[in-house]
């Protein structure tokens, strides 16, 4: 037992360390790039941070065939990705950290309503709808999958047109880095981090066993909260060097990605379509995502210059409320249906 908690410590301390890396070389290459922060916080370093919550669901539901584990880390991991924005609200100190967030978020923030709403309205229906199925893969995750794409490609076209019509005026931190040296080294720096994060997750399977606690509470609370050190070590980096899109991005589009996988999980799970066969204790995670999500917005829309209670905005209390409601109603085993 004590081994376990060892080895969970001595993983932390190595995406700890790689994550502050990542962040910084994540921002040179949107300086360097000429891509900008929201854009390479929303697709690369989201896709890089967001790899252990992968690699968990194919083992849940290829290796051990327990679905629930696999939704209940996706969408335990969205809703502690949200909490996350209450943690860098309180490192952030100069302001509320999303009113120095670029509006732009709103785009990936409504995009993650869209994904998150309609994955819980699928599970609701899904016994109902089980049929609509190509193979075994189910509608839905096509419908999903399809939406991440679109939504991604229009924030891209809407990003590069921001930046032809407004070109920063920021100073050039990175002008003399060599961007061959920058990404070898953000290269070992994702490397560390999909590696330890994989490795975090797996601990977190020993510790399962160890406890003995349902699926969709692991899952969803323990589960996603090691799957997604990587982007609180990230987050809490890129905003001490001052890069806010850089975390903001990397938060909402590490949530857009989260549900996008539920298609790669549908293509590994072999025994009918995938949300069908998830119990809906996941729709009280889901719905508890969009509301936190729709508190961001808020946030992004009216931007105060100061913080509500000194060290943290009004935004991040409720976050963090949100986020212990979400753990007790899956604890005390609540659903809908």
């Amino acid at each position: 037992m004590v081994w376990v908690w060892l080895k969970f410590v001595v993983c932390l301390a190595i995406i700890l360390f790689a994550g502050t890396k990542l962040a910084r070389y994540g921002d040179v290459i949107a300086e360097r790039t000429g891509l900008g922060r929201l854009w390479i916080g929303l697709v690369l370093l989201a896709f890089i941070t967001s790899i252990p919550e992968l690699t968990t669901g194919i083992s849940a539901v290829a290796l051990v065939k327990v679905p629930d584990l696999a939704m209940g880390t996706l969408m335990g991991s969205c809703i502690f990705n949200l909490l996350i924005l209450a943690v860098v609200d309180v490192v952030y100190r100069r302001a509320p950290v999303l009113s120095d967030a670029r509006m732009g978020h709103i785009r990936s923030s409504i995009a993650g309503i869209l994904l998150i709403g309609f994955t819980a309205i699928t599970i609701f229906v899904g016994v109902k709808f089980s049929g609509l199925s190509l193979g075994w893969l189910g509608v839905p995750s096509i419908i999903i999958i399809v939406v991440y794409l679109v939504a991604v490609r229009l924030m891209f076209v809407s990003e590069r047109k921001h930046r032809s019509v407004s070109p920063s005026d920021e100073p050039k931190q990175y002008a003399d880095l060599s961007m061959r040296t920058v990404w070898f080294k953000f290269a070992l720096a994702a490397a560390a981090v999909i590696g330890a994060g994989i490795w975090l997750a797996y601990i977190g399977d020993e510790i399962d066993q160890v406890t003995g606690l349902g699926a969709s509470f692991v899952g969803s609370l323990f589960l996603a909260f090691t799957t997604s050190v990587p982007e609180l070590a990230l987050s809490v980096a890129a905003v001490r060097l001052g890069a806010v899109d850089l975390a903001v991005a990397d938060v909402l589009g590490a949530n857009m990605i989260n549900i996008a996988k539920i298609f790669i999980l549908d293509l590994f799970y072999t025994e009918g379509s995938l949300i069908a066969a998830v119990s809906n204790s996941h729709i009280i995670t889901a719905i508890v995502a969009v509301v936190m999500t729709i508190f961001v917005i808020f946030a992004l829309l009216f931007r105060r210059r100061r913080k509500t209670f000194v060290f943290i905005s009004w935004y991040g209390v409720l976050l963090i409320a949100l986020y212990v409601f979400g753990a007790y109603a899956l604890f005390s085993g609540m659903t809908l249906g």
